[in-house]
C-alpha cells in the first residue's frame, strides 16, 4: 500500500515552509509543571477533572480492595427524556451539571437534592458535555454553553450575571463572519478558564456554508473578546498558503468541538481541531488546510501560536481530533518530561513534549494513493506514529468478517467483496463504497482518555466498528428541495434518506412520524449530533419538506436553485455529494465483523508498550446465548483514581457501569444503570465520603426510550 516511508526530520525548513506536520517556536520562559506534585483534591472542578484533562483523581477511599462494595448513594431524575453526555463539576459540596434539554442545575453532592435550576428559555436538543468554573477567591462564575450562547451564572443562585455580555450571556455567532444570524455554532464541550479568560471553540456543520472555527478568548468579567486565533488563516498569517487564497472568506469549520486542555503554569492552552467543511470532498480547499485536524499549542494570554502538529493533511475522511489532549509527565532515560498525549479516531496515539511539540516517539510521513475524483487533490503523505502500536485494527480483511452465524458470514462476505478496503487514508471513489476502519466515530471518541499521573499509564476506550462511505456526482436536482437535501442532509442521512440508525435516523416517511412544525423545529434548533441550520431560507425549508414528503416530485424553477454546499462548478468542477454514513452491520443489526467491537486499553506512555487490552461492553441478548466478551460501541470516557480503579460506563447496549483494576484490567465490579452511562463519570469527596457519579440516558445513540438520570455511588 505504501510506496515509501519518510521519517520526519525535525527542525527543518520543510515544516516551516509547507506547514506539513510539525512546527514549533521555543517558549522563552516556561515554568515546570508536573501533575505528580498535586495534593489530594476532593473536588472535580474542571471538565475532565483538572485543566490538564487527565481524568485523574487523587482520592483513594474507594480502591481496588473495596470497590466491589459500592452501593447507590443517591439518584437524581431530571424528569426529561433524552440523553446526557455531561461530566459534572463538583466544587465544595455542590455538583453542577445539565439536564437533557440544557437546563443548568445545582445539586447537593452528598444527597442529590436539587438546589437550583436555570432555564434559559433557549430551545436546545443537542449534547452538552460540561461547564466551566472561575473564581478569584472573592467571587465566582459558572460558565454554561447553551446552544450558541455562553452564559455567566452566579454559582450560588444560578442566575445570569448582568454585567457579562448582554444580560449575562454572549452570542457566539457574533464576530465570526458575515451576518451572525446565519451562522451555526453550539458550545457542546466547555471551554477552559485561564486567569480572567474563558477560552472556547464550538461545534459547526460538516457541510457548507459553515462558519470558520475561530478559537476565541473572552473576559470573564465583561464578556469582551480578548483574542482570536483563526484556524483558517487570514492573509499574512502563518498557514495562509496551505489554503486557496480566498478560503478564509468562504471555507468553514476546522473547529475545536472536542474540548481543550491547559497548562496553567506555562500559560499554554492546547487546542485540537477537526476537519474543514465539506468533510468528504475538498476541491474548493486544495492544500493541506492548516489548522484543520491540528493540535495547537497557543499562548493562553494572547492566542499566539507556539507550536502545532497536523494529524491529517487535507482531511476528506472526517478524522477530527476527537477529544481534548491529556497532560502527563513521563520518564525517559532517567529524566522526566512534561508531555501531552492526543488520541485519534484512526487509532493512533501521539505523544509530544508539551513545551516544544517534539514527538516523544518517531512519526513517519507515509505515502498514500491519490484521489481519482475530478477536482480533488489529496495530500501525497499522511503522518503515522511508529509507537505505540494503534489501539484499533487498521485494515478490514475478509478473514475478519463475522462468524456469528453461517448466514451472517455469507452475507458479510458478499457485501465485503463489493467494497474497497485498503486501510487508512484511501480516498473515496465514485464506484465502490470505501471501508473506514475504525469507523467515522473512531477509534477513540469524545469521552477522552484517563491517565494515572503517578505511573504515566493512559487508559483509552475504543470503538472497533467498520463503516463505509463514498462519493457520487450530484447532477441536476429535480427540485430546490432536493438540492437543499443533497447539500445539507445527505452527508448524514445518505442519498437514499435511509440514514444509519440510531445515530443517523432514517428520513424515509419522516412526515408520517413528525409534523411540518416539528421537522422545522429540528432544523432550526438541531437535535443530537445534528447542528442548527439558520442559513436556510423559508423557501428552502419549504422545498426540503416537500422533497421529504415526495422525493420523486419535480417542482420549482431549476434556474432559481442556488447550491448551498459542496463545490460550485466555477471553482472546482462538478459537485459531489457523500453517499452517507453506512455502518457495516449484518441483517440482524450486529456488527458484520468479528469481535472485539469495543475495548479498553492501558498503554505505558513511558515506553509506548501495552499493559493490557480487555473487551468493553456486550450485547445482552448475545450474552444470554453464551456469546460474551464481544465488546460493543462505547461513548463517554474513563476516569482513574489513586485507589487503582478505572471507572467507566460508556458501553452502548448493556447499560452497565464498570470498575477495572488499573494494573491488570481485571473487572472488579459492575452494576446495571437505569439507562446507558454514555458520559464520563466524576469522583469527589464530601463529608469524608468518596462518591462516583455518572450521567445516564439516551440521546444521539438512543436505542430505546430513556430519561436523563444521575446516579451516584459510595461505600456503605
Amino acid at each position: 500500500m505504501f510506496s515509501k516511508k519518510t521519517t520526519i526530520a525535525f527542525f527543518t525548513a520543510t515544516f516551516l515552509a509547507g506547514g506539513v506536520g510539525l512546527h514549533w517556536t521555543p517558549i522563552a520562559s516556561a515554568a515546570h509543571s508536573s501533575s505528580e506534585s498535586r495534593g489530594e483534591v476532593k473536588d472535580w472542578p474542571s471538565y475532565g477533572g483538572q485543566p490538564a484533562n487527565d481524568h485523574y483523581s487523587t482520592l483513594s477511599q474507594i480502591n481496588r480492595t473495596n470497590v466491589s462494595n459500592l452501593k447507590v448513594a443517591w439518584t437524581f431524575e431530571t424528569g426529561e427524556d433524552g440523553g446526557m453526555e455531561t461530566n459534572p463539576l463538583v466544587i465544595g459540596r455542590v455538583l453542577y451539571t445539565y439536564t437533557p434539554s440544557q437546563k443548568v442545575i445545582a445539586l447537593d453532592a452528598a444527597t442529590g437534592k436539587l438546589l437550583w435550576k436555570f432555564d434559559s428559555g433557549v430551545p436546545a436538543e443537542q449534547p452538552t458535555r460540561g461547564l466551566s468554573y472561575w473564581t478569584d477567591s472573592k467571587q465566582a462564575r459558572l460558565f454554561a454553553g447553551i446552544m450558541n450562547y455562553l452564559y455567566a451564572l452566579d454559582p450560588q443562585t444560578g442566575k445570569p450575571i448582568p454585567g457579562f455580555g448582554e444580560a449575562g450571556r454572549i452570542d457566539l455567532r457574533k464576530g465570526l463572519r458575515g451576518d451572525y444570524q446565519l451562522q451555526s455554532i453550539a458550545l457542546t464541550t466547555p471551554g477552559v478558564v485561564y486567569k480572567d479568560l474563558i477560552i472556547v471553540g464550538g461545534e459547526m456543520p460538516e457541510t457548507l456554508p459553515a462558519a470558520p472555527g475561530d478559537i476565541r478568548a473572552y473576559d470573564v468579567h465583561t464578556g469582551a473578546t480578548r483574542w482570536t486565533f483563526h484556524t483558517i488563516p487570514h492573509p499574512g498569517e502563518f498557514g495562509y498558503d496551505t489554503w486557496p487564497a480566498d478560503a478564509w472568506q468562504h471555507s468553514g469549520a476546522a473547529n475545536n468541538w472536542s474540548g481543550m486542555s491547559l497548562d496553567a503554569e506555562r500559560g499554554v492552552v492546547y487546542v485540537p481541531t477537526g476537519s474543514a467543511s465539506f468533510d468528504f470532498y475538498g476541491g474548493d480547499r486544495l492544500g493541506n488546510d492548516l489548522f484543520a485536524n491540528t493540535l495547537l499549542a497557543l499562548d493562553a494570554n494572547t492566542g499566539k501560536r507556539i507550536w502545532h502538529f497536523q494529524g491529517v493533511h487535507h482531511d476528506i475522511w472526517d478524522r477530527d481530533f476527537p477529544s481534548a489532549p491529556s497532560l502527563v509527565t513521563v520518564r525517559r532515560n532517567g529524566k522526566t518530561i512534561d508531555a501531552i498525549a492526543q488520541t485519534t479516531k484512526q487509532g493512533f496515539l501521539y505523544l509530544f513534549d508539551r513545551s516544544t511539540g517534539e514527538p516523544l516517539f518517531p512519526i513517519e510521513e507515509r505515502e498514500y494513493p491519490f484521489s481519482a475524483t475530478p477536482g480533488e487533490v489529496t495530500s501525497p503523505t499522511q503522518p503515522h506514529p511508529l509507537k505505540p502500536e494503534p489501539y484499533a485494527r487498521q485494515i478490514l480483511t475478509e478473514d475478519m468478517l463475522t462468524t456469528r452465524t453461517p448466514e451472517a458470514h455469507e452475507w458479510a462476505v458478499k457485501q465485503f467483496r463489493t467494497f474497497r478496503s485498503e486501510g487508512q487514508f484511501v480516498p473515496f471513489g465514485l464506484d465502490k463504497q470505501t471501508v473506514i476502519f475504525p469507523g467515522f466515530d473512531g477509534g477513540a471518541e469524545w469521552g477522552g482518555p484517563a491517565i494515572d499521573v503517578k505511573s504515566g499509564v493512559i487508559y483509552i476506550n475504543v470503538n472497533e466498528m467498520a463503516w463505509t462511505g463514498g462519493l457520487q456526482r450530484s447532477g441536476m436536482a429535480k427540485s430546490p428541495g432536493e438540492e437543499t437535501y443533497r447539500s445539507q442532509c445527505s452527508v448524514c442521512h445518505g442519498a437514499d434518506r435511509a440514514g444509519s440508525p440510531p445515530g443517523f435516523p432514517s428520513l424515509v416517511q419522516i412526515d408520517k412520524r413528525l409534523t411540518d412544525d416539528q421537522i422545522k423545529a429540528v432544523v432550526h434548533h438541531g437535535r443530537g449530533r445534528m447542528p442548527t441550520f439558520p442559513g436556510l431560507s423559508d423557501s428552502q425549508l419549504d422545498g426540503l419538506l416537500s422533497f421529504l414528503k415526495d422525493p420523486a416530485s419535480i417542482s420549482g424553477d431549476k434556474k432559481e436553485m442556488e447550491p448551498t454546499s459542496g463545490v460550485s462548478s466555477d471553482k472546482a468542477g462538478p459537485q459531489y455529494s457523500f453517499t452517507g454514513y453506512r455502518k457495516f452491520l449484518d441483517p440482524d443489526h450486529y456488527p458484520a465483523i468479528a469481535p472485539p467491537w469495543g475495548t479498553l486499553n492501558a498503554i505505558d506512555l513511558n515506553t509506548g508498550e501495552y499493559l493490557w487490552k480487555v473487551p468493553l461492553g456486550e450485547y445482552p441478548e448475545l450474552a444470554a446465548k453464551g456469546v460474551k466478551n464481544t465488546g460493543s460501541e462505547n461513548y463517554g470516557g474513563p476516569i482513574v483514581t489513586a485507589g487503582g480503579v478505572v471507572f467507566i460506563g460508556a458501553s452502548l447496549y448493556d447499560s452497565k457501569f464498570h470498575a477495572f483494576d488499573s494494573r491488570s484490567g481485571k473487572l472488579l465490579w459492575e452494576t446495571k444503570l437505569p439507562y446507558a452511562g454514555r458520559a464520563t463519570p466524576a469522583t469527589y469527596m464530601v463529608d469524608g465520603k468518596q462518591f462516583v457519579v455518572v450521567a445516564t440516558g439516551g440521546g444521539r445513540y438512543q436505542i430505546a426510550p430513556a430519561k436523563g438520570v444521575y446516579v451516584a455511588f459510595t461505600l456503605p
